[in-house]
């Protein structure tokens, strides 16, 4: 769909995609079993817990719902928050401490399913044969190592361009965009099981739209992975300058079978704000429009951290009010 302009110089909002049906289009088992969970909380919640629900429903906003099932509080809205539909503020949702763990809130199901697996059969086999318990209580620590969520420091200087996932720099080339308008410069970045997985925004910018293509599971190392792997393509438009537009694509890889975005067109994100995530190794790349002003800080085999390294600076960028920073300590 074309991004057609209005008077006030921003982009029109596209619909959310038809096939983009959760912030986790690609389903999984987990998810599934997370799903599966939530039925049997909520008859537990309406039997032995009324007066909760009651404080729920009255605290609750939104005046639909756009979940495939019944909502009495914040954890049911999880996989669909960019739906629209209901809602909680922070300060009446009992569950905000969750955001503020040391690791990813979207693979705590993850982790406590698969983590917790590996760490029983670490005591199992401690008792039974103890080579194999350190196996399993390395790859537990792994899964705990893998979703962890560490703070940034985030750079406030003007035309600053972060970088949209930790990992290290593959490739940067010239290449055409129609979305960000002609000649623009692609970055991508290769996230192996080691690094924050993560995704942050790399300037303050409104999500004009979202596009999910279902694809293969190629080595992310592999330049063809970007044209036939499953991912999810952000739109954004800069805010406080000219409406720049830039595209951050999520790219699954050999291992990655899961991309997550929570993002939805109109929303609003600071610079190194999180975004989405992508579960194990993968790739991300941006697109940044070829401008007069534009300079590439980074090159090939580069190590990069979301959010914190500067990717590229924009000199034509002078209103430091248009780049607020985001997600930072």
């Amino acid at each position: 769909m074309a991004v057609e302009e209005i008077s006030r110089g921003q982009s029109l909002v596209e619909p959310l995609p038809a096939e983009i049906t959760s912030i986790q289009p690609g389903g999984g088992t987990c998810m599934k079993l997370e799903l599966a969970w939530g039925v049997c909380r909520r008859w537990y919640l309406k039997r032995f817990r009324p007066r909760f629900v009651a404080r729920m429903l009255e605290t609750r906003q939104g005046e639909a719902n756009a979940c495939p099932h019944e909502v009495l509080d914040p954890r049911d809205v999880k996989f669909f928050r960019n739906q629209g539909g209901y809602d909680w503020a922070a300060s009446d949702d009992p569950f905000d401490w969750r955001n503020r763990l040391p690791f990813a809130r979207v693979g705590l199901a993850e982790l406590v399913m698969l983590g917790g697996l590996m760490f029983l059969l670490a005591a199992v086999f401690a008792v039974v044969f103890w080579p194999l318990a350190i196996g399993f209580a390395l790859a537990g620590l792994g899964l705990a190592w893998f979703f962890r969520d560490p703070e940034r420091e985030i750079p406030g200087e003007p035309g600053a361009v972060v970088s949209p996932a930790d990992g290290r720099i593959v490739a940067v080339e010239e290449v055409a965009d129609e979305f960000v308008g002609g000649e623009a410069v692609l970055i991508g970045i290769f996230l192996s099981v080691f690094n924050v997985h993560l995704n942050r925004a790399p300037v303050a910018a409104r999500v004009v739209g979202l596009r999910y293509r279902r694809g293969k599971f190629l080595n992310a190392l592999r330049p063809a992975s970007a044209r036939e792997n499953e991912r999810m393509e952000i739109r954004f438009e800069q805010t406080g300058f000219r409406g720049r537009r830039l595209v951050v694509r999520q790219i699954a890889g050999a291992i990655a079978r899961r991309i997550v975005c929570w993002m939805a067109p109109g929303d609003v994100a600071g610079r190194g704000e999180r975004f989405g995530m992508i579960k194990l190794g993968s790739r991300t790349e941006l697109v940044l429009p070829r401008e007069r002003g534009l300079e590439i800080l980074v090159s090939p085999g580069q190590k990069v951290r979301a959010g914190s390294s500067i990717l590229a600076r924009y000199s034509t960028d002078e209103a430091p009010g248009g780049e607020p920073a985001a997600g930072g300590p």
